[in-house]
């Protein structure tokens, strides 16, 4: 309770909300503008976070990740351009409902879905996550590989189609993250004379070279110009949702809570697993099931609920045990560690009340993200509107500022390109990027503990299966591999039926 009060003090400072609020106007108009994607906005303004506190720092990151997840719901009702993958399970209700002349209902109903999802998620937060702590605090050096192997095995889950080009992504990930002096020798590891790499790649820049430029290299030759939907509409309707109306989604929000913070907590799964079971079970739930994908209210709420669902819970597994549930909460992790919070067993005995002031931050975040929502939702319509051609010369601009900035040299411009270059190339051949950025975060604190342990157990490798612990980690590892190869075998068999079809 000491913390908590402690926390919320520290957290009612006007920069921190200041920044929370402009996390959430960029996260939305990221979201909402197809092409662009929240990681591109978190990797764009990461470097502009250095200036700042760890509080104002990771508040405007979090307003970026949760209303990112509204706002791609925006696009996908107005023009069925989904602004974010998870945005897909919305498109199909959502776009419907607006082709009928309630355009503003359908945003109102998503934004208030994401809403409570959002809440109840970070309240999850609030009170599972030093719960879990108090018990990461009983790991040792070899208990923490274990889980580092774990956060490994997320790499399966997120190679796309295909399981070996992600394992060779991964594998890229983590070369690179050799790279530079070793941390237990201090000798020089594939650096070839050149005095630059002695610290190894930043990761800063590393992201915006992966994930920054390299979605504006494979944009660069389209050409196509989305249309600004019809704003007379969302002035003229009213939007109001019935009482009889909110009975009826009642169920489905909080099914698809549940839902999304289950799906939250588990690595490697992500907030388009969670939209889209919650709607198939709120599809198999629901007494009008012949309405979804014509417009179903029922349908966006449970697709908006579980996405924001998931912000809050994936925070549990990266702040107690320092694993990333999805590619935008690597960053973030990238970001707790350039702040001198490093996630793991001790993170909430050395730094709890800057913890309990981020969980507490998280609800803020949500509630800032409806009001704006509530009232700006005409501005981010027109933002849809804006022509790739004004857009992508003013990315390639903070690319080039961000990567300069981190330690003021030329070098990282020239390391950045290069990274969106190979990104570029992994990309056309059907290879994913964020294995690469699993490998470099998780890269160096996986060697680290691996060969401290090593050393503790003079090179015994039974050192790995002396606790409970140890053994109840190398059954979850085991188990995790086996379900995601399971999936992924499923998924290339209705893949191969499909084209048979």
């Amino acid at each position: 309770m000491e913390l908590f009060i402690e926390g919320f003090s520290q957290l009612l400072n006007f920069q921190n909300f200041l920044f929370m609020n402009i996390g959430v106007l960029l996260g939305m108009i990221f979201g909402a503008i197809p092409g662009l994607t929240v990681i591109l906005c978190i990797v764009l303004f990461l470097p502009f976070t250095y200036s700042l506190g760890p509080i104002q720092s990771f508040m405007f990151l979090l307003g970026i990740y949760c209303a990112g997840g509204y706002g791609g719901s925006i696009s996908a009702i107005l023009i069925r351009t989904p602004g974010t993958p998870h945005a897909t399970a919305t498109m199909l209700d959502g776009y419907p409902m607006s082709r009928r002349g309630e355009s503003k209902k359908a945003l109102n109903i998503a934004l208030q879905a994401s809403t409570f999802g959002g809440i109840l998620s970070a309240i999850t937060l609030l009170f599972f996550a030093p719960q879990v702590g108090k018990f990461a605090q009983q790991m040792g050096t070899p208990e923490y590989f274990l889980v580092c192997a774990f956060g490994l095995t997320i790499i399966a889950g997120v190679s796309g189609k295909s399981l070996v080009h992600g394992l060779i992504s991964g594998a890229l990930g983590l070369f690179i993250a050799t790279i530079g002096l070793d941390p237990m020798t201090s000798n020089t590891r594939f650096i070839f004379n050149n005095i630059n790499l002695y610290s190894g790649f930043d990761l800063v820049i590393c992201l915006i070279g992966l994930f920054a430029l390299s979605e504006v290299l494979g944009k660069s030759k389209r050409s196509e110009q989305l249309h600004a939907p019809s704003l007379a509409s969302l002035r003229s309707e009213s939007g109001r949702i019935s009482k009889a109306e909110y009975k009826r989604i009642a169920r489905p929000a909080i099914i698809s809570t549940i839902i999304g913070v289950i799906v939250g907590i588990i690595p490697g799964t992500g907030a388009s697993m969670a939209s889209f079971v919650s709607y198939d079970r709120a599809k198999q739930m629901s007494k009008k099931p012949e309405e979804f994908g014509n417009g179903s209210i029922e349908g966006i709420v449970a697709a908006e609920t579980a996405n924001n669902a998931v912000t809050g819970a994936t925070l549990i597994p990266l702040l107690t045990l320092g694993i990333p549930g999805d590619g935008a909460v690597a960053i973030m992790l990238g970001a707790l560690m350039i702040n001198g919070l490093t996630p793991g067993p001790k993170l909430f005995v050395d730094h709890g009340v800057t913890m309990y002031a981020i969980m507490i931050g998280l609800i803020f975040v949500n509630g800032f993200m409806y009001l704006q929502g509530r009232y700006l939702t005409r501005l981010f319509a027109k933002v849809i509107a804006i022509p790739t051609s004004i857009l992508t010369p003013i990315i390639v601009i903070f690319c080039f500022a961000g990567a300069f900035s981190v330690k003021n040299s030329m070098f990282d411009v020239s390391v950045a390109l290069v990274f969106a270059a190979v990104a570029y190339i992994l990309t056309k051949l059907n290879f994913s990027t964020i294995p690469v950025l699993l490998g470099l975060v998780l890269g160096p604190i996986t060697e680290e503990n691996f060969r401290r342990a090593l050393i503790l157990s003079d090179g015994s490798w039974g050192i790995f299966i002396d606790s409970p612990i140890s053994i109840g980690l190398l059954i979850l590892i085991v188990f995790a591999l086996a379900i995601i190869i399971r999936g992924k075998i499923n998924e290339n068999k209705q893949g191969l039926s499909h084209a048979q079809a």
